[in-house]
């Protein structure tokens, strides 16, 4: 008793009713064909019933559509895959801390937005002072040192640069999304460090970016990818959490 239940349905107007709210768009004008086409992809889609609740041309040869109905569908909670967070969230007062202790010296993070990708919202709340939500980013860390690139940087010109600076952490954040570009990019990105860096000299790579899929980090090749709600506390702590079994560097 008390237990959350494992298998759960969509919720609307009553507990367990299946229904559901989807949108999607069709290359086609506004009309009573285009209204049943839509309600025809919807029931495809295993909704029944479909009702069309919203419809709005885009242009002239495409329409958005909004489509409300209910599902058959179960969701077997536990057999939902995620990344949960498996390091302890820690302060800035900390972090510096640990940094000091561990690395004694400034961890230098190098971040950018790679490809033809110029949206630097993602990337600028997590690495600049002002940060996001009241939460101040990697540069209010007193023993962070933070390189940021910018928007469109070319995957060899990061790679470059983070030679440079003896980066310790690599942060990409990508927003575009269109034709898997974000994909594509990461790949190439962490085939470029591979290629630059000794197994045990590349420094760590993290992506970021509302469309990513926390569990593909394996696949892309990168050490951790964060999705929508990160805040510069969640990377911060990482990092830590991730350098802090790496070897101290020997004193000259």
């Amino acid at each position: 008793m008390g237990d959350s239940p494992k298998i759960v349905r969509p919720y609307g107007d009553t507990t367990g009713d299946g229904m559901v709210q989807v949108s999607f768009t069709l290359p086609v004008p506004h009309d009573k064909r285009a209204e049943g086409a839509a309600v025809q992809l919807a029931q495809k889609m295993g909704m029944d019933p479909a009702m069309l609740v919203h419809a709005k041309q885009m242009g002239t040869a495409h329409t958005f559509f909004v489509v409300y109905g209910s599902v058959n569908h179960l969701v077997n909670l536990s057999e939902v895959n995620v990344i949960e967070r498996d390091y302890p969230l820690l302060s800035s007062k900390e972090v510096n801390t640990a940094v000091k202790e561990n690395l004694g010296r400034k961890l230098v993070v190098v971040g950018a937005c790679i490809g033809t990708d110029a949206h630097t919202v993602g990337i600028d709340a997590i690495l600049n002072i002002k940060g996001i939500a009241g939460e101040k980013g990697l540069e209010y860390y007193r023993e962070l040192r933070v390189v940021n690139l910018g928007a469109q940087v070319p995957v060899p010109d990061l790679v470059n640069r983070a030679v440079d600076e003896g980066a310790d952490a690599v942060l990409v954040s990508q927003v575009v999304t269109q034709r898997d570009a974000h994909l594509h990019n990461t790949r190439e990105m962490s085939a470029a460090f591979r290629e630059a860096f000794g197994p045990t000299e590349r420094p760590l790579l993290i992506v970021g970016g509302p469309r990513f899929d926390e569990t593909m980090a394996g696949e892309l090749g990168v050490d951790r990818i964060f999705a929508r709600g990160t805040t510069p506390g969640d990377v911060a702590s990482y990092l830590v959490h991730a350098l802090a079994s790496r070897p101290k560097e020997p004193v000259a």
